[in-house]
């Protein structure tokens, strides 16, 4: 049965952690050329795009990707109202697998883009490799975390070691915008 073959996670954050503020809104400081250069780049090898529904990649072949898009809305799986090859998926009814059968996606990477509460769920399953880039400067207190339970005593980095994750030396994205990447893998 066709399914994931690898679980890549991406995320830019804040210096606390924090992926939008408290409306959801992502900062202007946090959409840092390089790193969506990495981002849009990384998604062209993405067999199936995983998010909430308030997430959404953007650029010009986000509307051609397979995708889940998780919700509590529908018991288990529902055609997405507006993408043809997306399902609105609530992981409490359906499997990932069962999803991705559904979807028709072929075997290949699933490319986890957010929010906080699908990085979760996709965690607790076991990333493969979460790819984290930081702008440093910016804190959104109050803001929407990368992974729930980020606060003043724990970090994304606490927390990807804490599941097994390993980081690799950072590399600069931007010196300019002190954007940087740090790939954790199993």
């Amino acid at each position: 049965m066709p399914g994931p073959t690898r679980i890549e996670g991406f995320a830019i954050v804040s210096d606390d952690g924090m992926l939008a503020d408290a409306e959801r809104r992502i900062p202007a400081a946090l959409v840092v050329e390089a790193d969506q250069k990495f981002f849009h780049g990384s998604l062209e090898h993405a067999a199936v795009v995983v998010h909430g529904r308030h997430s959404h990649e953007g650029g010009p072949r986000a509307d051609t990707r397979h995708r889940l898009v998780v919700t509590r809305s529908v018991p288990a799986l529902a055609p997405h109202p507006t993408l043809p090859k997306a399902l609105l998926w609530n992981p409490q009814g359906a499997t990932l697998e069962g999803a991705w059968a559904k979807l028709g996606a072929p075997d290949g990477m699933l490319a986890v883009i957010g929010n906080g509460d699908v990085n979760q769920i996709l965690l607790d399953r076991g990333f493969d490799a979460f790819h984290l880039s930081r702008v440093a400067g910016i804190r959104l207190p109050g803001g929407r975390p990368v992974f729930p339970g980020i606060g003043p005593n724990r970090t994304p980095e606490d927390i990807l070691a804490e599941h097994g994750l390993k980081p690799s030396a950072p590399r600069v994205l931007d010196a300019a915008a002190g954007a940087t990447l740090v790939t954790w893998q199993r």
